[in-house]
Parts: structure tokens; C-alpha cells; sequence
């Protein structure tokens, strides 16, 4: 009954800042960011395109689906995602209820790439736009997805997947700020970050099995800065620093450990830690770091591209272990001094504070504040 009676407060609140004039986004990004999230579908309908400052009176009228088509040079490719995304549609639909949404998933993502021929279809792109699709239909879902696409997902829509890289260039030294063990650990079984690519680019759709935790995140990741989804994979990983401590440190174990996400994640708390971490470490400064990770990953990438060729992993495998001692014990030297030089802050008081300003909401204005002011200066900021 409290739950309920804290619901109904809630939906008041929403409703409220839908209906206030101008209407109160901040409230709504605290709102969909805030315990539960949007809480219905009904709502969402309503309050993600304020999140996105969409005008929702001129939506676009879908262009003839046979034109469209046979005008994309995607169409192939789209097709055969959707064809294989049946596990995203509620179990228990009737099959031609699926097949006709199917067709709308078809359409929606071949219209937006027709009004915006800079951006780049990528396998995962039909896993954002299908849960638009099933939230908000096909023409409202048309115009947030290219809101979308031309702003929170423009980096993996590039023609290359550099920036992409560059965004999961960010994990580890979040990871590393909250637990420098876990990082190491990682670090010495050189897993990387690609077990993070799908739920990056696909904002956790493609991986996990339950609809109301999606739009859940969906909720979260829309009120945010778009490199929320990048600290959100930090905490999975973190809450799982216990396993991932357990397992064997080499990289297929922790690969194989990481890639496979439990279903049943404490959501809200998680979000929550989340967005705590983005107050404490915000991207700017972590800027340096990522790119030092850039200049790492980058180098065992090449060394990857050697190894497929000469397919003698082991040779290369040394190699590359060699080099990494070397770096190691430079960055040991570095270390040292730092530590030497700068009194380390007491990490563990600095969280408790935090603890407590999220509790009183500070976290959210903070998030919605760098929300509203990364807009155009997005890559400047964030990539140096």
C-alpha cells in the first residue's frame, strides 16, 4: 500500500510538469531517473519526447514502404536483424501481430537513415529502435529514435568505430577509480572492453531478457548525459567484482564471465550507483585517462590484427606481455611518485557524502545539469 501511495504521488508529480507551462523537464529527468523510473508505458508515451525536446504535433508521415526500400542500400542488412530479433518481442504475441510489428521496425530504421544519409547502420541499431517501436509506435518512435540517432547514438553511427572505441575507453578507468583491484585484475588478464560493445551500443536491449528493466534503463539513460550507459556497464561490472576477483585471470575466462550478464541485477540501486559515480567522476575528467586507455587498447588491438596473420598467438602473446611489463614498470615509477607527491583522498568518506546527496536528489540535478549543457559541444568536451 506504501508502494502504492508513493506510485500515486509520483504519476501527480509527472503529470504536474507535463501539464506546468513551460513544461518542467528538469522534474521529468528527475522523475525518469528517480526510483521506478517512468513507472508506464502511458507515461513514457508522453514525457520521452520532452526528454528529448521532440515536437510531437508534426511528426513526419512514413514514405511509401516499397520506395523506401528499394531506395536503401541497407535494406538487406536490416532485414536480416529484424528477421533474428524475434526474442525482443513479448513472448506470447501472435505471430502476425510480430511479423506486422517486424515490418514497422523495417521502416522506422530505414526512414531515419533516409532523412539523415551521414548516419551509418550498425548491427544493434534494430535493438535500440525496436523498444521504441513496442513503447510508442511506429510514428512517434520514428521521430525520437532520429532525435536519437543524430545526438546520444551519433558516435556509433559513424563510419568507423573509432569513436565507439573511444566511449568504451571510459570503463576501465571508472572501474579503476571505484576499485583499483578489480581494474588490475582485468588489466593483467588483458580481457579489454569489447565484452561491453553490446550492451553500449544496443543501451543493454540486446542482452537482457526482461522488457520493464529495459525501458527501466531506458528511462534512466534518455534523462542523462549519453555517457551514462558507459558508467552503467562500470557498475555491472562492479557489482560482480566478486566473481570476476574469483574467476581464472587470463583472458577467455573473464571474457566468457563478463559477456554473460545475470538477469536478475538490482536495477534500481544500480542506477543509482551510477549516476553517483557520474557526479564524482564526470567524463571531462576522466577524459585523459580514456585517451591513455585509447593509446593501450589501441596497441593491443594491432597486435591482435599480427597475431591473426601470422596465426602464432604465442609468439605475439609474449611479445606483447614483454611490452606491457615494460609499461607496467614505467607507470609503477610514475606511481610511486604521484603517490609520493599528492595525499590521496579518503575515497570511502568521499562515497558516504555522495551517498548522502543522492539521497537528497543532488545527483540528479547534478546528471540533468550536465544533461542540458553537453548538446553541441558533446565531442569537444569529452574527446579532447
Amino acid at each position: 500500500a506504501d508502494f502504492d501511495a508513493k506510485k500515486k504521488r509520483k504519476v501527480a508529480v509527472i503529470y504536474q510538469a507535463l501539464n506546468s507551462d513551460p513544461i518542467d523537464v528538469a522534474t521529468l529527468r528527475r522523475m525518469a531517473i528517480s526510483e521506478g523510473g517512468l513507472l508506464t508505458d502511458e507515461i513514457r508515451c508522453k514525457v520521452w519526447p520532452k526528454l528529448l525536446s521532440v515536437n510531437t504535433d508534426d511528426l513526419p508521415s512514413p514514405p511509401a514502404r516499397k520506395e523506401l526500400r528499394e531506395d536503401s542500400k541497407d535494406y538487406q542488412q536490416v532485414l536480416l536483424d529484424v528477421r533474428r530479433s524475434l526474442r525482443r518481442f513479448p513472448p506470447g504475441m501472435p505471430d502476425d501481430q510480430r511479423e506486422g510489428l517486424q515490418e514497422e521496425l523495417i521502416d522506422v530504421i530505414l526512414h531515419v537513415l533516409k532523412l539523415n544519409p551521414q548516419l551509418h547502420y550498425y548491427q544493434g541499431y534494430h535493438d535500440i529502435v525496436v523498444t521504441f517501436l513496442l513503447v510508442v509506435g511506429d510514428r512517434l518512435a520514428t521521430a525520437l529514435v532520429e532525435k536519437l540517432s543524430t545526438h546520444h547514438l551519433r558516435d556509433f553511427m559513424k563510419p568507423t568505430m573509432d569513436n565507439t572505441k573511444r566511449i568504451l575507453n571510459y570503463l576501465m578507468p571508472i572501474i579503476d577509480k571505484v576499485n583499483p583491484e578489480v581494474h588490475n585484475f582485468m588489466q593483467s588478464a588483458e580481457v579489454g572492453t569489447i565484452f561491453a560493445l553490446s550492451w553500449l551500443i544496443t543501451w543493454f536491449g540486446h542482452v537482457l531478457s526482461d522488457f520493464r528493466h529495459i525501458v527501466r534503463l531506458y528511462d534512466f539513460f534518455l534523462a542523462c548525459h549519453p555517457l551514462m550507459p558507459i558508467y552503467f556497464a562500470a557498475v555491472i561490472v562492479l557489482h560482480r567484482k566478486q566473481e570476476v576477483l574469483d574467476c581464472e585471470c587470463d583472458m577467455a575466462s573473464v571474457h566468457h564471465l563478463l559477456s554473460q550478464i545475470p538477469q536478475d541485477l538490482p536495477y534500481e540501486s544500480l542506477i543509482s550507483k551510477a549516476g553517483d559515480l557520474f557526479v564524482q567522476f564526470p567524463p571531462s575528467e576522466l577524459a585523459q585517462e580514456a585517451a591513455q586507455a585509447e593509446r593501450t587498447a589501441a596497441s593491443t588491438f594491432k597486435d591482435f590484427e599480427v597475431a591473426s596473420v601470422q596465426q602464432r598467438p604465442d609468439t605475439v602473446r609474449q611479445r606483447f606481455r614483454e611490452r606491457l611489463r615494460g609499461e607496467e614498470r614505467l607507470r609503477g615509477e610514475e606511481r610511486t611518485k604521484s603517490i609520493l607527491t599528492k595525499p590521496r583522498t579518503n575515497r570511502f568518506v568521499k562515497l558516504a557524502v555522495m551517498g548522502l546527496t543522492v539521497a537528497l536528489g543532488a545527483a540528479a540535478l547534478a546528471v540533468v545539469k550536465s544533461a542540458l549543457e553537453w548538446a553541441p559541444k558533446f565531442e569537444l568536451q569529452i574527446f579532447p
